[in-house]
């Protein structure tokens, strides 16, 4: 006897659970997903990300930061000239500081090549940069004498080593993530696109909508008048 109330009872708890999900479904409005997906369609457009484009202006940064410090000492050693001749012609590992300046000059061309103009979207090109800038560093703090060599000695290869790990910093936690959540949006949106173009086969322009005429509801009126007039009258 209370195996009918039961299973209504589920039927009726059943359909309320799936009425949120209709109603989801049914608010989608394709307008605002066609805007959207337009927006995200013009970023594509765009061939680069805001984001990673600020990344290639920091590696560029880098390069300009390191080269005018490396200039400033050139100039704070006794001229340009005779610095240049004495770190580039007579190069020497433990007191030049042009290596460092190269390091800079590769980091920015494999940066540049990698994430600007073939669109890399994985860190392995920065995390061989950063290994490579570390070690070398490393290296040289350890085996040259450029501690001797004034504040010059620790300032380049200091700022060197931590811009270096900036840019990995940046583009393994702000660039990668970014851009991989912006395609996930761009892939739900389109989807989204899809199922409402289902639901909704076509929208309604503003020329599709229409009132009935005026003449027919002053039409029944006048029937109605007339009806009442033609009634006999006791």
């Amino acid at each position: 006897m209370n195996r009918v109330p039961a299973d209504t009872e589920n039927a009726h708890s059943s359909s309320v659970e799936s009425c949120p999900s209709l109603r989801d479904v049914h608010s989608i409005n394709p307008t605002q997903l066609m805007a959207r997906i337009e927006s995200y369609e013009g970023r594509e457009k765009k061939g680069i990300s805001d984001v990673r484009r600020t990344f290639c202006l920091f590696v560029t940064f880098d390069l300009l930061f390191i080269t005018l410090l490396w200039i400033i000492e050139l100039n704070v050693k006794g001229g340009i000239e005779t610095t240049l001749e004495k770190e580039v012609l007579h190069y020497d590992y433990s007191s030049s500081y042009f290596d460092i300046f190269l390091l800079a000059v590769f980091r920015f061309k494999v940066l540049i090549l990698a994430y600007a103009m073939c669109r890399l979207r994985h860190w392995w090109a920065i995390a061989f940069t950063t290994a490579v800038t570390s070690a070398f560093l490393l290296a040289k703090v350890i085996i040259s004498q450029l501690f001797s060599q004034g504040a010059f000695g620790y300032v380049l290869p200091i700022i060197s080593f931590i811009l270096a790990w900036i840019e990995t910093w940046f583009l393994d936690f702000k660039v990668l993530p970014q851009e991989a959540e912006e395609e996930n949006r761009f892939l739900i949106a389109q989807d989204a696109s899809e199922r409402a173009a289902l639901l909704h086969p076509g929208v309604l322009s503003d020329g599709q909508f229409y009132s009935p005429p005026e003449s027919v509801a002053g039409s029944d009126e006048d029937s109605e008048e007339k009806q009442d007039s033609e009634k006999p009258i006791v």
